[in-house]
């Protein structure tokens, strides 16, 4: 099944964000920071975060963008690879990453690593070029366009530039380290079908983002515990016609509606990590703002809902429980108060941007 929408513009309040901690441009070092604060200087403040990784599936990335959303201008340093050496992984950054930070109005800055440590045959504890990301964030600091401009020209114009950075660095870590490093034929094969055109770059992020799509369309994760297994795969189209291969992990359809469903599960505790429950709420500011949803062609409003849902927990709540019922829900389960605190916020979010919230029982 495929569901298409479009996305003109993003309204979202945020409810469930991290307090973040306060740093001075003049001692800030990307490695030594937090994964999302604030950094102040005279005349402006920044939210950053930062990535461990190109790769979104590694250390609830989304978690991190998501503290961040409810400030006026966002920063995110994502590297543009990451070896962790020949017996380990090594990913690269891909279009659909892009398009979704510009889509939040987040700036990206393209950043490469140069130190690390050994650990047995792979490289640990990499670190950004700390002077490099410094000198990036004052040119946001003078930069009047929109994310999503500056984005596009840090690729057409810097991309290169930063992969040779890439190359340089990495051969100085195997170097310094003696750990043998991925085949440099891979930076350069990915360099080559980027090519000189942030298009090709599209092209070429959007076929393996079709494939990965395609593979997670038929497997269950193990934080996803659903009610049916019916997945969906959902394109997204933006204003400026960029796309976002998406997959639903559950829906349910009637005659008009199509609800587009984030589950995320938890065996061992009584609700879904803050890190899982932050992940599936960025999926949420983007269901939120969709329009012109069809499925299979056909027209049909949409709802977003984030399900959660535990081994651990008797009976169910939604966002649309009454207060007595959400009362006895917490006492039946024994919640703490962090923990009704926590259920309470996500409720208070949900109503706020007006998707569904369901909490339930599950295997």
């Amino acid at each position: 099944m495929n569901i298409e929408g479009k996305i003109t513009g993003i309204k979202y309040k945020v409810v469930l964000s991290a307090p973040l901690k306060e740093l001075h441009v003049d001692n800030f070092n990307i490695n030594k920071a937090p994964s999302a604060c604030l950094l102040v200087d005279n005349k402006h403040t920044f939210a950053i975060s930062k990535w461990v990784s190109p790769k979104r599936t590694r250390s609830y990335p989304f978690e991190r963008v998501f503290n961040t959303l409810k400030n006026s201008k966002k920063i995110t340093v994502i590297p543009i690879v990451k070896d962790e050496g020949e017996k380990g992984d090594r990913d690269f950054i891909q279009w659909d990453t892009v398009s979704l930070m510009s889509l939040l109005d987040v700036f990206v800055i393209f950043a490469y690593y140069d130190k690390a440590d050994k650990a047995n045959l792979k490289i640990t504890n990499q670190q950004f070029n700390n002077k490099y990301v410094l000198s990036k964030i004052k040119e946001i600091e003078q930069y009047h366009s929109s994310a999503l401009h500056w984005n596009l020209n840090e690729l057409k114009t810097n991309l290169h530039r930063i992969i040779a950075k890439v190359k340089i660095a990495y051969s100085r870590i195997e170097n310094i380290t003696g750990v043998k490093l991925h085949n440099r034929n891979g930076i350069n094969n990915f360099k080559d079908k980027i090519g000189k055109d942030v298009s090709s770059f599209m092209a070429f992020s959007r076929e393996k983002a079709k494939k990965a799509q395609s593979r997670e369309f038929v497997t269950q994760r193990p934080k996803e515990s659903l009610s049916t297994l019916t997945k969906a795969k959902i394109t997204i189209t933006n204003y400026l016609g960029g796309q976002y291969f998406l997959t639903v992990d559950e829906i349910s359809l009637d005659k008009n509606k199509v609800a587009l469903i984030e589950g995320k599960h938890s065996k061992n505790a009584r609700l879904p990590s803050k890190g899982d429950i932050k992940d599936g709420l960025l999926k949420m500011v983007l269901y939120c703002n969709l329009s012109n949803v069809t499925v299979n062609g056909k027209k049909r409003k949409s709802e977003a809902v984030l399900c959660l849902t535990s081994t651990r927990i008797r009976g169910a709540i939604t966002s649309k429980s009454t207060k007595q019922e959400i009362s006895s829900f917490f006492e039946s389960n024994k919640f703490s108060k962090s923990q009704r605190v926590l259920v309470e916020n996500i409720i208070a979010e949900a109503k706020q941007n007006k998707f569904l919230i369901k909490i339930r029982f599950s295997k």
